[in-house]
């Protein structure tokens, strides 16, 4: 599944215009075989809503400013890579509105088996999880929190995918909510070095009580570089839909030549 080309019967032209000038009612109806009305209710229950401007179809978050926009920002902790061997241990959520935390959702998640080099990485074991919620409860509970916001994680390919593919193990829609790199975003308003969630950080004291790995504490990290990010943002970026282009297709910033972290520590 692409993350951020959802998998709803459309092509990939057609849902560039539901992001830009807009699709048709007639070019929508040739490419779907379902009844339109069921279709729209459909997808806004996997987390995208698209709305009818002007005689055509759109995604809702064309029209919404990045001020009045919620947006997801998420983190996962793994037992490993792979969705089929592999599931969510921990996943952490903030919800934020014109940059302020609005509601926040963690769990654990039950795992019969947490190897070392994993609970060496995030403190996790599989003992620390069995008072946990399984992953049908965990997903169910994250799926509505989530709503129609917008998917917001560090490098957020591995996240969303993730956490779609959860959804599908126990029977629920893959998500087709909108999506954002925080990754991407940064290396277009932050001149870093390097964009490692770790990295930056310490670079720009981000969040000094980090525990990286831990689900919540990378979260709260990546909420304030988005933050940072939103602040040195193009006046021409005002809508959702400008800023998922921007985080793509603008310029990057030029790296500097030498690590200014190495050169602190000489």
């Amino acid at each position: 599944m692409i993350h951020d080309e959802p998998n709803f019967s459309l092509d990939a032209k057609s849902i560039h215009k539901l992001s830009s000038n807009g699709l048709s009612s007639k070019t929508l109806k040739e490419q779907i075989d379902e009844d339109l009305d069921f279709l729209l209710q459909l997808w806004h229950s996997q987390g995208l809503e698209i709305v009818k401007h002007q005689g055509s179809f759109y995604f809702a978050t064309k029209f919404i400013p990045v001020k009045d926009a919620i947006f997801c920002i998420v983190d996962i902790e793994t037992n490993g890579s792979k969705i089929d061997k592999h599931q969510i241990i921990e996943i952490a959520v903030v919800k934020v509105k014109n940059g302020k935390i609005i509601d926040s959702y963690e769990s654990l998640v039950n795992c019969k088996e947490i190897n070392q080099h994993i609970t060496e990485i995030t403190g996790i074991s599989a003992d620390d999880t069995k008072d946990a919620p399984n992953l049908k409860k965990v997903m169910y509970d994250f799926k509505t929190f989530l709503g129609d916001a917008v998917f917001v994680a560090h490098d957020v390919k591995f996240d969303y995918k993730f956490i779609s593919l959860s959804m599908q193990k126990i029977g629920l829609a893959p998500l087709l909510n909108r999506s954002l790199c925080s990754l991407s975003l940064a290396e277009r308003t932050i001149e870093s070095y390097r964009y490692a969630l770790s990295y930056l950080n310490v670079s720009f004291n981000l969040n000094p009580e980090a525990t990286h790995h831990r689900a919540m504490s990378d979260v709260m990290t990546t909420y304030e570089l988005f933050k940072l990010s939103l602040s040195n943002l193009d006046e021409g970026v005002v809508t959702v839909e400008d800023l998922i282009k921007f985080s793509k297709e603008a310029k990057r910033l030029k790296k500097p030549k030498f690590d200014p972290l190495m050169e602190s520590q000489e």
